[in-house]
């Protein structure tokens, strides 16, 4: 020990941090994602789970070799987490775990469950709306692919059906902010797909018969009830 110095009492700063090797590979889940989402979906996971916690760094290198990626797909995966808010990106100092990630996630769920509802209630007022037709037939290619366990085209359609909701509200403004909110959220739609699928269809199909049929307070009751799951879903990362 160096004369004068008690390194117990030393402040530690943020160290980097090394990824549990043990994980399974994203990749290797029943859908194949790309590098980018792979790592994403791990990181993600390992946030909300508290196994990194706020202010741990993300060395890129770390990542590359975990993954057996260059630095390009790390740094588009870094770059989607600081989108949804789990990653804070510093200009020469690189990724840290965001000091709130797992705090607004729940938040902006929050958030979301408040503008999908009101976008539900004023699409049934509309009866869908010039969306209508569009809305059904996303049902369907949804609960066929669900039917094919089609599980990489699922995603993009829950996003679409949501999106569909807000296009059918008629309001322009709700279609932007939930439109910005379910950016941020959308990762949750990947999580334990095939085991949710029939039920997340079968909520739909609901929804949109609701919306469809002109009944705006069954359809907000039914998109509070669905999108209450993925809260639920959110919640339950802490017990893991």
């Amino acid at each position: 020990m160096r004369r004068g110095t008690d390194r117990s009492q030393r402040p530690r700063p943020p160290g980097p941090v090394h990824l549990r090797s043990g994980r399974v590979n994203a990749a290797e889940e029943s859908h194949q994602l790309a590098p980018r989402e792979a790592i994403a979906h791990a990181v993600r996971e390992d946030i909300l789970a508290g196994r990194l916690a706020p202010g741990d760094r993300l060395i890129e290198d770390d990542l590359g070799a975990r993954f057996g990626v260059s630095r390009v797909p790390v740094r588009e995966a870094l770059a989607q987490l600081q989108t949804e808010g789990f990653v804070t990106l510093v200009r020469y100092r690189g990724a840290t775990v965001s000091a709130t990630s797992r705090a607004d996630a729940l938040e902006l769920m929050q958030v979301r469950r408040g503008l999908e509802v009101l976008a539900a209630q004023l699409a049934a007022q509309r009866n869908g709306g010039e969306a209508a037709a569009e809305l059904a037939r996303v049902v369907e290619r949804g609960r066929a692919a669900g039917r094919m366990h089609a599980l990489d085209e699922l995603p993009p359609l829950i996003i679409q059906f949501h999106t569909l909701v807000a296009e059918a509200s008629g309001n322009t403004q709700l279609q932007i902010m939930l439109g910005q909110v379910l950016r941020r959220v959308s990762w949750i739609f990947d999580q334990h797909l095939e085991a949710r699928t029939d039920e997340s269809w079968a909520d739909h199909a609901a929804i949109a018969q609701a919306i469809l049929g002109g009944s705006p307070i069954q359809a907000g009751y039914l998109m509070s009830e669905h999108t209450g799951k993925d809260e639920e879903l959110l919640n339950a990362f802490d017990q893991t």
